[in-house]
């Protein structure tokens, strides 16, 4: 007998541990709480960020603690493989229990039990036994899967059930959980992350590795074939939108919009639309234009009046509303860290206020609607808007 112990004692001990409901909770509650340093400290930088943003002592103590790249950390990877064992575990302890409920021999009806069902609706009917039981058994028959007839002192019980298999549910349930942290840490492991720089009409068949900035050859060529990008009216980036063609051996085999929740997968590869910003100068070809169209907007009586302009001219603004300078154009213009592409730039006079810069982006025709917003001296009489401009092209990030 002791011997037996001496053998099974640490197996025992070490099935009970993972079969601890406390063990999952506290795995599941330090994986919370260092997921939150992930949120805290921007993932994967470069090391002069780092070292601007906390010295050297508490870089090289986050980068030991593996901070910087926090789901990939060894330790980070263990909590999730320990508590994919402690639910695989604590599901198997139970299913024995379980699978014998699931699947009797032979149900049990213990009469007592749901007599004391508060849940429970009593009736009574008068008339013989065995008529009475002919006429409900053939009914919970017909609904239940299982029935049979017990008899009892004073007469018949007749008992149904079904559902029993619902019990699995709650199995299917951890067996996803298992899969997906295990999926999780294999794909931590074995799988990489990377990105391309590509503006429309680009193609690439190779990325930069996000983490070892080396660069990764692909079996087959991704291509921009257009980019767009919509705004709120507060210039905030709603959606953006990159149409990709996927290439092998000459031939397009998949062409698919992408936005940032909806990637393109192909070969095991899932292709995610992440940012986009501004062109590299070189490829900004979008000249001065010769004459654009200004349109403005009386807010006391609604008429609306086009003028013709160019840049360094002055624009006498109907009613009274004073006048307007269009002081410059410009390929970009950055606002609140995006930007609005091509923007005409001018100042508007009005009679008894101050000078007042306007900003008028060519894509965003209601974009000065927010302008008493951002300038508290402008007056609310007109609103300006700007036409007969081709917004430039933008670029995006895979």
């Amino acid at each position: 007998m002791g011997k037996r112990e001496t053998s099974n004692g640490p197996l025992e001990s070490i099935w009970k541990f993972f079969t601890s409901v406390r063990l999952t909770l506290v795995l599941l509650l330090t994986l919370a709480a260092t997921s939150i340093i992930g949120t805290l400290i921007p993932q994967n930088e470069s090391p002069q960020a780092y070292l601007k943003a906390f010295g050297a002592f508490l870089y090289r103590f986050f980068d030991l603690l593996g901070f910087f790249d926090l789901y990939h950390s060894w330790w980070f990877q263990t909590l999730m493989l320990l508590l994919a064992l402690n639910v695989l575990i604590c599901s198997v302890d139970r299913l024995s229990a379980t699978w014998r409920i699931i699947f009797p021999e032979r149900p049990k009806f213990n009469l007592a039990r749901f007599r004391r069902l508060e849940q429970k609706e009593e009736f009574s009917q008068t008339g013989p036994s065995e008529e009475l039981k002919k006429r409900y058994q053939a009914i919970i028959s017909r609904k239940f899967h299982n029935s049979r007839v017990e008899e009892t002192d004073s007469g018949y019980a007749i008992f149904g059930e079904r559902g029993r298999w619902t019990r699995i549910g709650v199995y299917i349930v951890h067996l996803s959980v298992i899969c997906m942290l295990v999926g999780g840490v294999i794909g931590s492991r074995f799988g990489f992350e990377g990105y391309v720089n590509l503006a429309p009409g680009d193609a690439a068949q190779q990325i930069r590795l996000r983490n070892s900035n080396q660069i990764l050859p692909l079996d087959f060529i991704i291509r921009c074939d257009d980019f767009k990008v919509s705004f709120y009216p507060n210039g905030a980036p709603e959606e953006f939108r990159s149409s990709l063609s996927i290439i092998e051996k000459g031939k397009v085999l998949k062409s698919q919009d992408i936005i940032v929740n909806n990637p393109l997968h192909h070969r095991g590869i899932s292709i995610f639309q992440a940012s986009y910003g501004p062109l590299p100068a070189q490829q900004q070809d979008i000249a001065i234009p010769d004459e654009f169209t200004l349109v403005f907007t009386s807010k006391a009586t609604g008429m609306i009046y086009q003028k013709k302009a160019t840049v360094g001219k002055t624009i006498k603004i109907p009613e009274g509303l004073g006048q307007f300078v269009v002081d410059e154009f410009r390929n970009t213009y950055n606002f609140r860290g995006q930007d609005l592409g091509a923007t005409i730039i001018g100042t508007l006079h009005q009679s008894g206020g101050d000078a007042v810069e306007v900003v008028l982006p060519a894509k965003f025709p209601s974009f000065d609607k927010m302008g008493s917003i951002f300038n508290k001296t402008r007056r609310d009489t007109v609103v300006i808007s700007v036409s007969g401009i081709k917004a430039k092209p933008a670029e995006e990030r895979y």
